[in-house]
């Protein structure tokens, strides 16, 4: 197999470091889920950084099937919060289970001004064919 792209790197070690040394806006990047299929046709994106009070279902794991809204994003541990994946401790009290955003598919975005932008743009480079690397014609 042939590396397809020379700017990136195949080595473990240093993807493991990448990984584990992220900062929290690139963790917020590495969490993102994919969108379900009604919101991929209607913003032409197929995945979104994942954010609190998003409504979730749970597509892997013990909680698959399981549809709530997203309590909190734990990017330190890379794991999200949702509300009904708890479990109940053996004195009574109940945490919440964390979850991957990986293992998750958005049903319904939580939406405000920046994210709407987001959205936009990104329809936008899709439609029009571009790279979707950030990069415009004028840079």
């Amino acid at each position: 197999m042939v590396k397809l792209n020379n700017d990136k790197t195949s080595s473990r070690r240093k993807m493991r470091k990448a990984h584990f040394g992220a900062t929290s806006v690139e963790r917020r990047e590495r969490m993102a889920s994919a969108l379900a299929a009604d919101l991929k046709a209607k913003w032409k994106v197929n995945a979104l950084p994942i954010r609190s009070e998003d409504e979730v279902r749970v597509v892997r794991g013990k909680f698959k099937g399981v549809e709530g809204k997203v309590t909190g994003v734990y990017r330190k541990k890379y794991v999200v919060h949702v509300e009904k994946c708890t479990r109940d401790k053996s004195n009574g009290q109940t945490i919440p289970v964390g979850i991957n955003a990986s293992n998750l598919c958005i049903t319904a975005i939580k939406m405000d001004k920046c994210r709407r932008d987001i959205l936009q743009r990104r329809k936008i480079d899709k439609v029009s064919g571009s790279s979707g690397a950030g990069l415009s014609s004028t840079d």
